[in-house]
């Protein structure tokens, strides 16, 4: 019991340190989302991306609008089911994705093609390998569930392509859709509670091995 309520106490102090990490990674990614827009990082710099470091960093590029080549990632968000626009833009040096915004099922076959030449501002995000909870991205089909920069670019022929996307912010497109902006910047912090699990557990174990010893020296 006493082992138990060490292993315990040992979780319950993870979670204390967990938790001091999470409001670090919130502070950054606060930090990096209301930030002044950097240019959208070119191929030298694609090596040394990563989610932790770059996640969420508001970017900004100029170029030209593949709309022949856009795809349909299914998406929930506030306004319902639907899918995000996910439109190639050649730039004058590379090619990258751009999340346009977001369409609801109504009007999938009927997507509005952006302008031919748009310079666009938004959070950099990582590539989303696979694809969704319990669903795999189907390139063949045409059906997708993750917006996996990589199989997208492979599916349309694009080359080699930055391996991040551009989430549009809500700057609006010319007949509403679609509608960009709908980013969700939030980390859930459980960790206080897990450790308050764990701690009560451990209360409970030391209680245990208190009444153990009781019940044997009263035996006795």
């Amino acid at each position: 019991m006493l082992v138990c309520a060490g292993l315990l106490a040992g979780l319950g102090i993870w979670q204390l340190e967990r938790r001091v990490w999470k409001h670090e990674l919130i502070a950054a990614v606060e930090s990096r989302a209301h930030g002044t827009p950097a240019a959208a990082p070119g191929p030298g710099a694609w090596s040394a991306i990563t989610a932790r470091t770059d996640a969420y960093r508001r970017v900004t590029a100029t170029g030209t609008l593949l709309n022949d080549r856009a795809t349909l990632v299914k998406a929930v968000t506030e306004r319902g089911s639907g899918y995000w626009v996910m439109t190639p833009l050649k730039t004058r040096d590379f090619t990258l994705l751009v999340n346009r915004g977001f369409i609801p099922d109504a009007m999938r076959d009927k997507v509005p093609a952006g302008p031919g030449y748009l310079q666009v501002t938004g959070l950099l995000r990582v590539t989303e390998p696979g694809g969704g909870f319990l669903r795999a991205n189907e390139p063949r089909a045409n059906r997708w569930y993750s917006r996996d920069v990589a199989a997208i670019a492979s599916a349309h022929g694009l080359g080699q392509v930055a391996p991040y996307f551009i989430d549009a912010d809500a700057t609006p497109n010319p007949g509403g859709w679609p509608v960009g902006g709908l980013t969700v910047v939030k980390f859930p912090d459980n960790h206080l509670v897990y450790a308050l699990t764990w701690f009560g557990l451990c209360a409970m174990a030391l209680w245990g091995a208190w009444f153990i010893g009781w019940r044997r020296g009263s035996a006795q």
